[in-house]
């Protein structure tokens, strides 16, 4: 029986906990302490671990039993999800248009992302939160999915991409499905992203409706050992998040 215990970790940004070392409860707790700076997120994010904390909390990185994840191929297109998304393709007046766009305004989405989690779950995306993944999207690892009606942002999310990987950190609507509609889009353009897997972190009922579904942790990091065999930047994506011009819906 493997023992679980929390690990402080040191200041080398390669100290990587062991998954199967984490806790029972808080279920998934692997580590306590380090840093923000990008070559620790990029490792460990690599491994699996994500961090999740508020302030004033000392920074909590986490490895849960059960992934949730989502293979863009099984994204579920609903009967309703399908009726909205044919609604809003034959939207008129040109004001009620809906379009999509990749890293056009990463600090919007981020910031939207920590207002609609103030009310629900704290502030876990903190200033340094923020700080830390503007510097990642700087480097080409963290982006932005978006959702405009015309000028306006209505949804969308962001996460990390890092070899046939994508880590999906946090979502919003500020209308109707457009957080849906974001990750429908992005689903379809995830082959030519070379992306074989999100990582949606942990279970809920609205990702299970989309598709996502629960691995173990074990499968999990055998995926990751697969799909992340350097940790490089997703090009496809880099250059699709180049393009100035928002695609309409």
């Amino acid at each position: 029986m493997t023992h679980k215990r929390l690990v402080l970790l040191t200041e080398s940004p390669y100290d990587t906990p062991n998954p199967s070392k984490a806790l029972q409860d808080p279920e998934g707790l692997s580590a306590i302490g380090g840093d923000l700076s990008t070559t620790r997120l990029i490792h460990l994010y690599s491994k699996g671990f994500f961090p999740w904390f508020s302030d004033p909390d000392p920074i909590l990185w986490w490895h849960p039993k059960q992934r949730c994840v989502l293979k863009p191929a099984d994204f579920h297109l609903s009967k309703s999800l399908k009726k909205a998304l044919k609604k809003i393709k034959q939207a008129e007046p040109k004001d009620a248009q809906w379009f999509f766009s990749i890293n056009q305004d990463f600090s919007a989405v981020i910031n939207n992302c920590a207002g609609l989690r103030v009310n629900k779950e704290g502030t876990w995306i903190s200033k340094d939160i923020k700080t830390a993944y503007q510097k990642l999207h700087k480097l080409g690892y963290a982006h932005s999915i978006e959702i405009w009606q015309n000028e306006t942002l209505i949804g969308g999310f962001y996460g990390i991409a890092m070899g046939n990987m994508f880590f999906g950190e946090s979502m919003f609507s500020l209308a109707p499905n457009a957080s849906k509609v974001a990750l429908q889009l992005f689903c379809e353009l995830a082959q030519k992203c070379h992306i074989e897997l999100i990582d949606c972190q942990v279970e809920s009922k609205h990702l299970l409706s989309l598709g996502a579904k629960l691995t173990e942790r074990e499968v999990f990091s055998k995926q990751l050992e697969q799909l992340i065999p350097a940790t490089t930047t997703n090009p496809v994506l880099i250059q699709l998040g180049q393009k100035t011009q928002k695609q309409r819906i």
